[in-house]
């Protein structure tokens, strides 16, 4: 029995090191005082960012961080905790976090990491507002289509005033042949 239990604990601490390994980022909350309806609307807003969102005991939590080397983590791990995995965009679990927090003060937001970097509140802070992959991509993209916007837009404009001159020499031209 005690083997088995042994067994299950170990799973969930190589299940969190594999998350932490899987994510581009990694931020720890303090989710205490949430109603019922407000941990769910935070899950979906995770979830559709493709956050993974998990309650682990911070003993599994703390096995985990110490056998990857996040030392730094281990002073967070009291009260209730969860921890937001960003799977993809590295940027959306603190995105979300901060956002949430701002509009529910139940949650803390503790803790964080990208890439190798341990960050603190004022980290995850910073780099929440660092805008998503999407808004940045659009913004590049627009930079690159602006220059060839205003090119089109000259030629076209110089094309058109070579017709009207044109168009204005032919009926100089037939006012003249008319006249003589």
């Amino acid at each position: 029995m005690k083997e088995h239990v042994l067994n299950q604990k170990k799973a969930v601490v190589d299940e969190i090191k594999g998350h932490i390994n899987d994510a581009k980022s990694m931020v720890i909350v303090d989710y205490r005082g949430l109603d019922v309806s407000e941990a769910t609307e935070l899950r979906e807003k995770f979830r559709n960012e493709n956050v993974l969102f998990k309650v682990y005991k911070n003993t599994m939590m703390n096995f985990a961080f110490k056998e990857l080397g996040f030392d730094g983590f281990l002073d967070y791990l009291s009260g209730p905790n969860a921890v937001a995995f960003s799977m993809d965009d590295p940027i959306a679990a603190a995105r979300i976090a901060k956002e949430f927090a701002a509009d529910h003060e139940n949650l803390e937001i503790k803790a964080g990491y990208l890439g190798d970097k341990f960050l603190d509140v004022e980290g995850v802070k910073k780099i929440a507002s660092i805008p998503s992959r999407e808004v940045l991509l659009t913004k590049m993209l627009g930079s690159f289509k602006a220059p060839v916007s205003k090119f089109v837009y000259l030629a076209d404009a110089i094309a058109k005033s070579k017709n009207e001159g044109s168009e204005e020499a032919e009926s100089n031209e037939t006012t003249e042949t008319v006249e003589e």
